[in-house]
């Protein structure tokens, strides 16, 4: 042999020398950093192109979607089938997988083989042919009277669809009856099959007919996947990082995680769809005509599909061999091997195998050359030292150009889900497969290392794929299977924080129940609903003028404003304000404390405008429920809110108000009216539009109050003009009227708060309890092993912890996955996935809407009975609206005001937002009590 002939250091001498004699010849083959790196921007810029339903018909990447929707979360379990078709032979596998923790997965298989003839035969013979493997495998097995979910790899290019959704609840024994339909349309066969009649239809459909023929067995097909997507899968399984799936081998392709958002050939813009990038064909139209080489032309030139599949073409193992064999021939013509000559089999195109690639291209020099030497003999050359270590280059650069370009197509993928993550460093797992990444001695070390390279801000993982495209196919069946029976029962609980139309209906007549017994006097002292007279009798008419004193007390901060309403050519209110804050202490201490505390902030404030000694009309805005018998009286029915004030239940709050300045003794005050911010919120836009005489509160509580008819308010003497009622809605469903429409998760949050069993209505709606009941959903969910893959963080078990202002954050925008895993994150849930993401996202989206439309439904008893009242066919009216939920939450107004609508068909309603109700609803309060009195006394 010649090579073994050579002493050591000549090993070194010779293969650098005919190293810098290829790399010279082949300098083309040879990319730089900076080119890969724009090969990686242009593979990304390709990649849009696939997603986006303009410009996809014309890509050549086609960024195929898979409707695969999750990777595995090692709670998969249950018998699975599997058909594995992607060459001359196919597996049929038998996969057992155990869950709960174990993630173990037990297989069986057999390999079948499929003659040259049905290869190139019809589509139905091939897939007669399979079914019969398929009955035998079952036979062997004893299964054959199961009906087992099957997956089906499927390694040549598909477009997929989703059909004929089932939304029924699925028992657990049979979940894979009620599972979705695929189809999965053949675009052209590759890797030597010619089938006539697939192409163009769908290959699911085939195999149930060939099945049906038979008719001795069935399965459910519940998914169709390539051998990439197996891959991803499988290493998914071991790996919940791995969201890349990787193919190097007869062909090459890749899959990935992708965002719905960015998928636009489908509707819907959540969670996330694994995407078959099919990029085996990227450069068909005409992207990779600058990297491209003469050799690399005549290559696709004398193929079977010459055009198609040419970034394949640089890389696969079907193609690599062939491509050293032909740079060979053309060196040997340029007298650069072999002294010139030829032989036929070098001459022959597929005959320099490539596994004769890797086999030259050991690690070990010697053997290398040794193994050259022993390849190109057997076809028939003599070769030298010196075109046996040139033949080596040949190899190595050829499958490093091939290592590089995967490297650089795989940066575009990591970057782009990297992106999608807004992620600073990319944690990720590459699961591979293929003959070329798993046999070729020094491909995945030149494929990791580039990769590395061109993304350094990914913390990268290569994991060897086992059983990829078969196992695979198992999982992502067993993993559709439970993400069907997870959703059945998700829905089926969720349902119940559902409201039907009638269901609705039902709340607005208990509601206008409700509110004709608290008007009546027989009936006031049983009913939930107080319907409070305000004493506020008529809403401002623009005459209003000269300057007033406000208190706003209804949280944790106070405020006191000055208030200066001018009567000019168009209405002006000026205000001056200063906000004080209330502690935990006094918010809960004696209710002296707390009224010296208010007392001590208005003197602070008198002090603060120059007003010391000043004597003005004075509006007190106290937000919580109280009994009025006059417009400067409130007799405090309960604390609410938070506040647990000693002494103040039962006692006029004006008068323990008063009894503190009296303490204080700086200054004297002119009461003039107690309100709450509801009323004022609806002073305040009626201050806007005449036509407003409804005011609504949906904030940390809720609340809504209305002008009535003074005939229908019995527990106030007198029948004539109008009074506001202060509706007091809360408390709706104290004495059980809610009852049926409360939910496990309504009795947790009640139990658990500071007034069990009171203002029932406002722990359906407002935010201070919105939150407090997703948290109490997604901890069921996690019990039951349907969320955070059963796995509970401490903080999320902490009361209060889920704050409402997340359901406005995570509903607000397209962008909103990135927003929830920020808040599961503070949750102490870092490792959530996107499903949870989603799952979340959903339970936000239907605890808010029940509160929307619980708020509507009470709403449209408010505006049905003042169109009663008035006995109007049609009503159009204005509601005044305040409150951080209804302002600041994305949907929250629409959904109540559609309920309305809905509910309320004859009434034409209008919402205008207040600015300040609180504040400045007291003093026009005080001011229209002023004008009252000034009119009396003319």
């Amino acid at each position: 042999m010649l090579t073994s002939s050579l002493p050591a250091n000549a090993f070194t001498e010779l293969h650098d020398d005919q190293a810098q004699k290829v790399d010279q010849y082949l300098h083309k083959f040879k990319l730089s950093d900076k080119t890969l790196m724009e090969l990686s921007v242009r593979f990304r810029r390709e990649m849009d192109k696939g997603l986006c339903r303009d410009t996809n018909p014309t890509a050549a990447v086609k960024m195929l979607p898979t409707f695969v929707r999750s990777t595995p979360d090692g709670t998969e379990q249950g018998e699975f089938l599997a058909l594995d078709l992607g060459g001359s032979n196919f597996r049929i596998l038998l996969v057992k997988v155990q869950g709960n923790g174990e993630q173990k997965v037990e297989m069986e298989s057999q390999t079948y083989d499929i003659p040259e003839l049905v290869m190139r035969g019809s589509g139905s013979e091939l897939f007669d042919h399979i079914a019969d493997c398929l009955a035998d495998f079952l036979e062997k097995m004893g299964i054959k009277d199961k009906k087992l979910p099957l997956g089906f790899t499927f390694s040549f290019p598909c477009l997929q669809t989703k059909l004929d959704e089932i939304k029924s609840s699925i028992q657990k024994t049979r979940a894979h009856d009620q599972m979705s339909s695929y189809q999965s349309v053949l675009m052209s066969w590759t890797k030597g099959f010619r089938l006539s009649g697939v192409e163009g239809k769908d290959v699911v459909s085939h195999l149930r007919r060939a099945i049906k023929k038979r008719g001795d067995f069935d399965t459910d097909i519940m998914a169709v996947i390539s051998d990439t997507v197996g891959t991803m899968m499988t290493c998914g399984f071991d790996d919940r990082h791995c969201e890349i799936g990787l193919i190097v081998g007869t062909g090459t392709n890749a899959c990935y995680m992708e965002q719905m958002r960015n998928l636009q050939l489908l509707d819907g813009d959540e969670g996330q769809m694994c995407v078959n990038t099919e990029w085996g064909a990227f450069g068909d139209d005409g992207a990779l005509e600058d990297l491209r080489t003469d050799i690399d032309r005549e290559i696709d030139a004398g193929s079977l599909n010459p055009g198609k599949q040419l970034f394949e073409k640089m890389i696969s193992g079907m193609y690599m061999g062939e491509l050293v064999r032909l740079i060979m021939v053309k060196m040997a013509r340029d007298k650069l091997l072999f002294q010139g000559n030829t032989t036929p089999d070098l001459l022959t195109t597929g005959h320099f195998s490539t596994n004769y690639v890797y086999t030259i291209e050991s690690d070990k020099d010697e053997e290398g050359l040794a193994n050259a030497e022993k390849v190109l003999r057997s076809m028939g050359l003599n070769p030298s030292a010196e075109d046996c270590a040139a033949t080596r280059r040949i190899c190595q650069i050829v499958s490093t150009r091939a290592a590089h370009l995967c490297a650089a197509t795989l940066a575009a993928v990591m970057r782009q889900i990297r992106d999608n993550k807004a992620a600073e460093k990319l944690r990720i797992t590459i699961g591979v497969d293929g003959s070329v990444y798993k046999n070729h001695p020094e491909f995945s070390r030149r494929l990791n290392k580039m990769v590395r390279r061109l993304v350094p801000d990914c913390d990268v993982r290569f994991l060897q794929s086992q059983h990829g495209s078969g196992k695979g196919a198992a999982m992502v069946t067993a993993v559709a299977y439970r993400l069907a029976a997870q959703h059945a029962e998700r829905q089926r609980i969720l349902d119940t924080l559902r409201l039907s139309r009638e269901q609705l209906f039902e709340v607005k007549r208990r509601m206008t129940e409700e509110m004709a017994r608290g008007l009546s006097k027989q009936t006031h002292d049983q009913t939930s609903v107080k319907m409070l007279p305000t004493y506020v009798r008529s809403t401002p008419d623009g005459t209003e003028q000269g300057d007033f004193l406000a208190l706003d007390l209804g949280g944790s901060s106070f405020r006191v404003l000055l208030v200066r309403l001018k009567k000019e050519k168009k209405q002006k209110v000026d205000m001056h304000q200063k906000i004080y804050s209330i502690d935990q202490d006094t918010m809960q201490g004696t209710g002296e404390e707390l009224f010296d505390h208010i007392v001590y902030c208005i003197a602070d404030f008198l002090d603060y405008m120059g007003m010391r000694g000043a004597s003005l009309p004075l509006g007190f805005t106290f937000s919580f429920p109280c009994d009025q018998t006059k417009l400067d009286e409130g007799i405090l029915l309960k604390w609410t809110k938070g506040f647990k004030a000693s002494g103040c239940e039962g006692k006029d709050v004006v008068m323990l108000l008063k009894e503190a300045v009296r303490r204080k003794q700086k200054f004297d005050l002119n009461f003039v009216a107690v309100v709450n911010d509801t009323v004022g919120t609806m002073m305040t836009c009626a201050y806007e539009d005449p036509q407003c005489e409804l005011g609504l509160i949906v904030g940390t509580g809720t609340n809504a109050c209305y002008m009535e008819e003074m005939h229908n308010i019995e527990t106030v003497e007198g029948n004539e003009g109008r009074m506001c009622v202060n509706v007091e809605w809360g408390a709706f469903g104290e004495n059980g009227e809610l009852d049926d429409f409360c939910t496990e998760f309504d009795r947790a949050v009640d139990e658990c708060s500071n007034h069990p069993g009171k203002q029932r209505y406002e722990k359906m709606i407002s935010g201070m309890y919105l939150g407090e009941i997703v948290r109490n959903v997604l901890i069921d969910f996690t019990a039951k092993g349907l969320l955070f893959r059963g796995k509970l963080s401490e903080r999320l078990k902490t009361r209060g912890i889920f704050e409402t202002k997340f359901l406005s954050q995570i509903e607000s925008d397209r962008l909103a996955m990135r927003q929830v895993r920020s808040i599961l994150q503070h949750l102490g849930l870092t490792g959530s996935t996107c499903d949870d993401s989603v799952l979340v996202k959903e339970v936000c989206s239907v605890v808010a809407r029940r509160a929307a439309q619980l708020c509507g439904a009470g709403l449209a008893a408010l505006v049905d009975k003042i169109r009663q009242n008035r006995n109007l066919n049609q009503l159009s009216i204005t509601v005044g609206v305040d409150g951080t939920l209804y302002k600041t939450h994305p949907h929250f107004s629409s959904i109540m005001q559609e309920t309305l609508q809905d509910l309320a068909p004859q009434c034409e309603v209008t919402f205008l937002k207040s600015e300040d109700g609180s504040g400045k609803g007291a003093a026009l309060i005080t001011a229209v009590a002023c004008r009252f009195k000034s009119e009396k006394l003319l």
